[in-house]
């Protein structure tokens, strides 16, 4: 699932060589760290916060499929 993260992530923003994933597991939830600079963050949220949403729509549908439940933070 981090590759997944990491492959959505560098494919919406100017600087993909910034953009850094760590992982956090806390109980039955993976918890998704979202580094990249600055200027990216407004790509990644999105108008109305639109790309966001749909980032972790898909990133839950893909921790369902793996029985887990996952969680997206995106830091500036």
């Amino acid at each position: 699932m981090k590759e997944f993260v990491e492959y959505v992530a560098k494919h919406l923003v100017d600087r993909p060589e910034a953009v850094v994933v760590d992982l956090e597991e806390k109980e039955d939830r993976l918890i998704f760290k979202l580094k990249v600079d600055q200027p990216d963050v407004g790509k990644l949220i999105g108008k109305k916060g639109r790309t966001a949403s749909s980032f972790r729509v898909l990133l839950r549908a893909v921790a369902a499929k793996e029985g887990r439940k996952a969680v997206l933070d995106i830091i500036g």
